[in-house]
């Protein structure tokens, strides 16, 4: 049997009611709604962290952030810390496996040369490397207001810069990535295609606001720059139909956590409002261990090979690693891995194969296990104290996180708990002892 290609893509600060698919009456995203039409759609697909690098370090190494060594949003300075081969990326097992590999957009897990795409299994990079840039001039500028470095180009082809001033950034990695697969067409390829929207700062073309006339400003620019996202995805998917090739492609597709609720003041003075984003009526949001800012949403489609259905099961984005390694040929049990694969879920109707999920976020450390999840510590917005210290919820019965059990579960409560607080010590031993010393995220 062919080996499959892959192409995995990943937005930036997309909330879980921010697709149509997944919800959204008012944002138009046809072209990711048919591909979930043709797969499996993800109602309960959690990122690996609530904000960036740790969620693409999870997302990318098929580990916990913290046994992966990174666990907070990494600087974006040229000597910045970060993902190194010490935690082998699903780009450079693939490559083991005779894959062609490449990452179109956003990297954001360290710009040492030890710590950059090329470095850590992409065959082929065109991006940039720290976590937000101008979509149009490509500068990096974030972190000046509180004594930070100079404005810095972050335009990338491999380790070489490149200019393209004005070139609208996601049609870039568009543009990129289309170009990534004619070339490599007759071999066995996989592609990252990270865009970056749609983070901050708000950027889109008139083309695509118009599309959205009667929306509120803020939601008006985040359905703008979904829609170039989503119109990215269409122009990849008939590459692969031009081709012949989308029958033997797995496209996987996820957010990397939830939406933004940040605020920021720029160079001029002027400050971008909240984000016009949703968490599809979950609480949190980026930062935050409730299922707002850690559930995502999420599709994997495989030509005929997968029935279209959706899939209830908490599953979660270390989880690909070991999934697209397995059905690539590969053996995920040479790696060390947090996640576990879903190729039987995918392909056979299994029941997804975790007892218990895990996350933290500074002071925060969640456990999911089955309906119930525990959130210690837990916040609703960065700026915000914590909800309850332990905060028990039954998300069958009550998603939004709004009743807490912990008095009504006392043993339930304990012993999930105990849990979490293991898991995390864990972390924290592992991160002292290989990790902590080389990190930075200043």
């Amino acid at each position: 049997m062919k080996r499959p290609n892959v192409i995995m893509v990943l937005t930036d600060d997309q909330g879980y009611g921010d697709l149509g698919c997944m919800g959204s009456a008012d944002l138009k995203t046809p072209r990711l709604d048919a591909l979930a039409g043709k797969g499996v759609l993800f109602s309960s697909m959690y990122a690996a962290s609530p904000v960036c690098s740790p969620s693409r370090a999870g997302l990318l190494t098929g580990r916990y952030p913290g046994n992966a060594g990174v666990r907070a949003i990494l600087a974006g300075h040229r000597k910045a810390s970060g993902l190194t081969p010490k935690a082998p990326t699903l780009a450079a097992a693939l490559k083991k496996e005779g894959y062609a590999t490449g990452l179109c957009g956003k990297w954001h897990l360290g710009l040492k040369p030890e710590c950059r795409p090329n470095a850590n299994g992409f065959d082929e990079f065109s991006g940039f490397l720290a976590g937000c840039l101008d979509y149009y001039s490509h500068i990096f500028y974030y972190g000046m207001s509180d004594g930070g470095f100079n404005p810095t180009h972050d335009l990338w082809e491999n380790d070489d810069e490149v200019w393209a001033n004005g070139e609208y950034l996601t049609e870039r990695i568009t543009r990129k990535s289309v170009d990534f697969i004619r070339r490599h067409r007759e071999e066995p390829f996989f592609l990252f295609v990270a865009y970056n929207a749609p983070h901050y700062p708000m950027h889109a073309p008139q083309k695509y606001l118009d599309r959205f006339p009667d929306l509120p400003w803020d939601r008006r620019i985040m359905a703008a720059m979904l829609s170039a996202v989503d119109d990215g995805v269409g122009e990849i998917a008939d590459a692969l139909e031009e081709l012949g090739l989308t029958d033997d492609t797995i496209f996987y597709f996820q957010s990397d956590n939830g939406p933004s609720r940040e605020s920021r003041n720029w160079l001029d003075g002027t400050e971008d409002p909240y984000y016009g984003g949703t968490a599809g009526g979950f609480a949190g949001h980026k930062f935050s261990l409730f299922e707002g800012g850690i559930r995502v949403p999420a599709l994997l489609s495989w030509g005929k090979r997968i029935a279209p259905r959706t899939v209830n099961d908490p599953c979660i984005a270390v989880d690909i690693f070991p999934t697209v390694l397995e059905a690539c040929g590969g053996n995920p049990a040479e790696y060390e891995l947090d996640g576990q694969s879903l190729l039987n879920l995918l392909l056979k109707g299994e029941a997804a194969p975790h007892d218990s999920l895990f996350w933290e976020m500074e002071e925060q450390t969640a456990v999911r296990r089955g309906r119930y999840k525990l959130v210690l510590n837990g916040r609703l917005e960065e700026s915000e104290p914590p909800r309850a210290p332990v905060f028990l919820a039954d998300l069958e019965a009550d998603p939004g996180e709004t009743n807490n059990l912990a008095d009504e579960l006392p043993e339930l409560c304990r012993e999930l708990t105990d849990e979490a607080v293991a898991w995390r010590g864990e972390i924290e031993k592992r991160w002292n002892e290989e990790f902590a010393q080389n990190y930075s995220v200043t």
